[in-house]
């Protein structure tokens, strides 16, 4: 599944001289096509939000019911800031199907993704990882697969959980010919609030960055030709 071809030590030798990097040609392609596949037809995706009231997801069933109307409503009230609010906080709308526990759930069986998902777990994809971060902590990859529709957004946060053990994101690019003025830029913001640098979600990339960091994903705009899909989450220690 992963491409043989990448050179290891140069990815590894540019993550650990910025703490980030993005790796051109991740997968074999044929691997890509498939996994490209399943996100845009095969997965049963829900809506994961974070508004005033905190984190909350809707279910594929309800997701799949509510009027278009209804939908963009709730996106832009998850968005809007409480009127005097002292502080703006973390918020995100994106559709989302969450690896893990739809695999301990042992829901939707024959969807690709617990293949996916077992193959980032195993030894020799774990030894992997282990040489391409130079970091010998790594020992597990959780995983959700993300789907970015116009108005979706992450805002700014750092990805900091001391409890999970987390060492390094990721997001495993799946879009095709992505346009930066659509939006959906990962974006990395240093504590001067200053844009430091931005992944495009070009295709069969890998972004992957060292934890804690802040960083957001751009609101992507009306006008996007597609949405904007990946597999993302954290390597475990």
């Amino acid at each position: 599944m992963i491409n043989e071809g990448l050179d290891i030590r140069r990815w590894r030798a540019s993550l650990q001289r910025s703490s980030r990097v993005q790796i051109d040609d991740y997968l074999q392609p044929a691997a890509a096509e498939r996994l490209r596949l399943c996100l845009e037809r095969e997965v049963p995706w829900t809506l994961a939000l974070r508004d005033a009231a905190g984190s909350r997801t809707i279910d594929h069933a309800t997701y799949t019911a509510m009027p278009a109307e209804a939908v963009a409503q709730l996106l832009a009230s998850t968005a809007m800031n409480a009127p005097g609010a002292a502080h703006e906080g973390f918020r995100f709308a994106y559709d989302s199907y969450m690896m893990v526990s739809a695999y301990k759930e042992q829901r939707d069986p024959g969807l690709l993704l617990h293949r996916v998902l077992e193959l980032f777990n195993s030894p020799d994809y774990l030894a992997f990882l282990r040489a391409l971060t130079g970091d010998p902590r790594v020992r597990r990859v959780n995983a959700q697969a993300t789907r970015y529709a116009p108005g979706h957004f992450l805002r700014y946060h750092t990805d900091e959980d001391h409890s999970e053990g987390r060492l390094y994101a990721y997001v495993l690019n799946l879009s095709r010919g992505w346009v930066a003025d659509w939006g959906g830029l990962l974006q990395f913001i240093g504590d001067d609030g200053r844009v430091q640098e931005t992944f495009l979600p070009r295709w069969n990339t890998l972004s992957m960055f060292a934890v804690p960091a802040g960083h957001a994903v751009s609101l992507v705009a009306p006008w996007a030709g597609e949405h904007r899909l990946a597999i993302t989450g954290w390597l475990l220690a």
